[in-house]
């Protein structure tokens, strides 16, 4: 099932595209993840897929209306001020006119046991939420994220302020949600030997070289042109799940 597709799509500002046309379509059971440098047009692209920007060119839809839940990088709220966990994650339901909606409090009651059970941050619930370990407070943000029962997650550096064991341990639970749920999720991240192993899909950008690359991931990661800047992500032992090799990536120069 396509949640997301883009077609064409091109980003940038004032009307002017800083990189090529892009087109791919994110499928339920799919994690794409955007890569590139700093200023490589990361944050843009992401922000012309949530629509708070508008896109210069192309085409994008969300099939079915697809209901998106997005995990920022950085919650823009004052954490000296007393909330628990599980205040900010009811928070997540209030979404359009839901309050009009007579039976929204029972739903939204089943919904948010649903995603902090799904997120094991159902004993986190009672503590406040500025005590929590970084690892913690993103499950935390996943359930807020999951609690209007999204089809799409959207993931911005959720393991920047991470070590590498937290990190994969977040990347572990990311995969039982898509697995578990049937979502597709795009995340925006920066250590490529995960994503090498958890990604199933790259858009990889580079507005330097005026380069889009955009496909399975091991398509994406052999392609000479992503090898020259990057290195083979694949060279060295690695589990993962890409045995099976999608159409030839997209590339754009």
């Amino acid at each position: 099932m396509t949640l997301l597709s883009a077609e064409n799509l091109e980003i940038g500002y004032a009307g002017r595209a800083m990189l090529p046309p892009v087109s791919f379509a994110v499928e339920a059971g799919q994690m794409w993840a955007l890569i590139g440098r700093n200023g490589s047009g990361k944050t843009t692209l992401l922000r012309t897929l949530l629509g708070l920007i508008p896109r210069v060119g192309g085409r994008l839809a969300r099939p079915g209306g697809t209901r998106i839940g997005y995990v920022p990088q950085r919650l823009d709220m004052d954490l000296s001020v007393p909330m628990r966990a599980l205040d900010l994650v009811r928070g997540g339901q209030d979404t359009g006119w839901s309050f009009l909606d007579p039976r929204a409090p029972l739903r939204g009651r089943a919904a948010v046991r649903r995603a902090l059970s799904d997120t094991g941050a159902e004993p986190l619930s009672s503590r406040p939420f500025a005590t929590l370990s970084e690892g913690q407070k993103q499950r935390v943000l996943m359930a807020r994220a999951l609690a209007p029962d999204p089809g799409l997650l959207v993931l911005d550096e959720p393991t920047s302020a991470m070590d590498a064991a937290a990190e994969e341990t977040t990347f572990d639970l990311v995969e039982a949600l898509i697995r578990g749920r049937n979502l597709g999720v795009i995340v925006v991240a920066h250590h490529l030997a995960i994503l090498a192993r958890r990604a199933t899909h790259l858009v990889y950008l580079d507005a330097d070289c005026g380069l889009v690359l955009a496909g399975p991931t091991a398509e994406v990661a052999r392609n000479h042109t992503f090898v020259e800047h990057y290195g083979d992500l694949f060279s060295g032992p690695r589990g993962g799940h890409h045995a099976h090799v999608g159409p030839t990536a997209e590339v754009h120069r």
